[in-house]
């Protein structure tokens, strides 16, 4: 793996780390987005799991009015079909694969590295973690959809067939409407994966009662 790695947030345990998760944040946000519900997770200092939150290239958002900001992918509509740019997706795939592997480098085995990521982040986590060749510790994709989930068979990785997946959506979402989450669902499910969903009734954004979920699952993991 040659891509450089993108900067980003680290929090590392008071020990040398046994397991990591990869959270990449939503469009226009940074790596600071989520660092703060890493508590709130109320994961044991035991496990020690390190937490890395890149920070996205800047580029130009087409609905956006071209504004640059920080963006995992441009999208070029906001029809049903939310047209990506699949060039900037591949790009976002390596960079996420150039952390795991980083994460690998550091003694941390696959199985106990989780990729995390929240509505453009989600979106990639999905994308890469099907296809990554190393076998993930987990998914989890929040309020977000596959880009381009019509490649969900063609290019699964069989490292990840039976990988934890983990999505959650706002019933109230005006961003993400939450029905392209249920398609991916529902895409997902058809080809084979278990999916533990979860819809709560908020806006684009994560919930009390979401980040317990999330903790629930993500500590039997790590």
């Amino acid at each position: 793996m040659t891509t450089e790695l993108l900067p980003a947030v680290e929090l590392n345990p008071s020990s040398e780390p046994k397991a990591s998760v990869i959270w990449l944040h939503g469009l226009g946000a940074d790596g600071h987005d989520f660092g703060p519900v890493v508590p709130e997770l109320h994961i044991p200092e035991t496990a020690s799991v390190r937490f890395v939150f890149p920070h996205a290239p800047m580029r130009p958002v087409t609905i956006n009015g071209g504004a640059v900001m920080r963006a995992w992918y441009d999208i070029k509509t906001l029809d049903l079909e939310r047209h990506v740019e699949e060039t900037d997706l591949e790009e976002s795939r390596e960079q996420l694969e150039a952390w795991i592997a980083h994460e690998r480098a550091l003694g941390i085995p696959s199985e106990k590295i989780v990729v995390a990521g929240f509505s453009q982040g989600g979106a990639i986590v999905l994308y890469a973690g099907l296809q990554s060749e190393e076998r993930l510790g987990g998914i989890l994709a929040l309020s977000c959809y596959h880009p381009l989930p019509n490649l969900i068979k063609e290019r699964a990785s069989e490292a990840n067939r039976a990988v934890p997946i983990f999505m959650a959506h706002g019933s109230q979402d005006p961003v993400v409407p939450i029905h392209l989450a249920e398609g991916t669902v529902t895409t997902l499910e058809e080809n084979g994966y278990e999916v533990a969903w979860h819809s709560y009734p908020m806006p684009h954004s994560l919930s009390p009662q979401e980040i317990a979920d999330i903790g629930s699952w993500l500590r039997p993991l790590v």
